[in-house]
């Protein structure tokens, strides 16, 4: 089986940069997204619907990723499953999460919840800005040269 990228879909902010890239690559995507979010049916691209539930998407793409996907999510608890399965993660804004800083992600999300649950808040996420954009087109085209250089496809 070839490789793919698989999209967290419901609040990536790059889907269509996604899907541009992937072609030019000649990789297949699959789109996974609860059925609360509409995604358009592009050529080359695979949309999966989960209901809505809150980890749906996430059990969907863990359970159907396999070694040398790319997979494309915020979560750090998705990522960290990818990792285990030897797939490469990035996250929208164009970072690598690998073995070097995902525990360091994950224990900062524990503290946080911990924290939040305690009563304390932290501001949301930055905006996404066009700066972000074009460092994630950046990290996809490299991760898919590399593996296409590594003869992955």
């Amino acid at each position: 089986m070839n490789p793919q990228i698989v999209v967290d879909g419901d609040s990536c902010p790059v889907k269509a940069e996604i899907v541009n890239i992937a072609a030019q690559f000649g990789v297949g995507v699959t789109m996974v997204s609860s059925y609360d979010h509409a995604i358009k049916q592009v050529l080359g691209v695979t949309i999966v619907q989960v209901d809505r539930s809150q980890q749906s998407a996430d059990l969907y793409i863990a359970n159907h990723i396999a070694r040398n996907d790319v997979v494309i999510t915020q979560d750090y608890g998705l990522a960290a499953l990818g990792l285990a399965k030897s797939c490469r993660i990035l996250s929208p804004r164009g970072e690598e999460y690998h073995q070097g800083n995902i525990d360091y992600l994950l224990e900062r999300r524990h503290h946080h919840a911990k924290a939040r649950r305690g009563g304390r808040y932290f501001k949301g996420p930055r905006p996404f800005t066009d700066d972000d954009r074009k460092k994630f087109i950046a990290a996809l085209s490299k991760v898919l040269r590399d593996m296409q250089e590594n003869v992955q496809f």
